[in-house]
């Protein structure tokens, strides 16, 4: 167990993917700090009550927030192993845009893209250090390709595909893995009502992280790049 636990940095760790990813993470044994928006609304339950997890105040759109929780994490255990970038917003704004969806384009930016580069530039000392790095950034299918009218999102997800690809040449000397995680319809509060998907016929939760877990055991050498998850059939 000693030498499989690690220290994992999660953010969007409060519901849907995130929080399903925290309860399998700390069910391997894993250390957890969770970055959140709001720590004293958060829905965590008793999570802080195991031991196991420091929750710290986290804004995706505020550099010094990021550098503040690495800070707070290394002090509180020592070492950093691994980020797990769950936190991402959607906006539904075309291409075609009207003159009040620029913010949202500029907002998609800065919480789907810059947010994670931000986190992983805070924390790369730390996970250098380790020599077992790993990084699993909840990317989305929209990452891969684009459908329907949306064009700001999945925008957003292929600069964090692009993303995802510099951090693994970067870390790659350093035995710092990077996966990419590229799921279409999730049974989420994000997915309702914009799916025609059934949520029973949606990827679940859970199933994810399940994934996530698994990734976190594998040897350097076996760690994959990106993991595609589709629930449907695409043409």
């Amino acid at each position: 167990m000693a030498e499989e636990m690690r220290v994992v940095m999660l953010s969007g760790g409060s519901r849907g993917i995130g929080r399903a990813i925290v309860q399998a993470l700390l069910k391997e044994g894993h250390l957890l700090s969770l970055g959140l928006r709001d720590v004293e609304s958060a829905d965590i339950g008793d999570l802080e009550d195991s031991g196991r997890v420091l929750l710290q105040r986290y804004d995706a759109e505020d550099p010094a927030s990021a550098e503040s929780w690495v800070e707070a994490t290394a002090a509180w255990a020592g070492h950093v192993d691994a980020l797990v970038h769950c936190a991402g917003i959607l906006r539904r704004t075309p291409l075609l845009f009207s003159d009040g969806e620029q913010q949202d384009i500029e907002a998609l930016w800065r919480v789907n893209v810059m947010g994670p580069w931000w986190l992983t530039r805070a924390a790369w000392p730390h996970l250098v250090r380790s020599g077992r790095g790993r990084i699993q950034v909840l990317v989305s299918m929209s990452g891969r390709r684009v459908r329907g009218g949306m064009a700001a999102y999945p925008v957003s997800k292929f600069a964090l595909m692009g993303l995802c690809q510099s951090m693994r040449n970067e870390g790659w000397p350093h035995g710092i893995r990077v996966t990419a995680f590229c799921p279409s319809w999730v049974n989420t509060t994000m997915a309702a009502g914009i799916s025609q998907v059934s949520s029973d016929d949606m990827t679940q939760p859970d199933d994810l992280a399940a994934i996530s877990a698994l990734l976190l055991r594998l040897p350097a050498a076996s760690v994959p790049f990106e993991v595609a998850v589709n629930c449907n059939l695409e043409t």
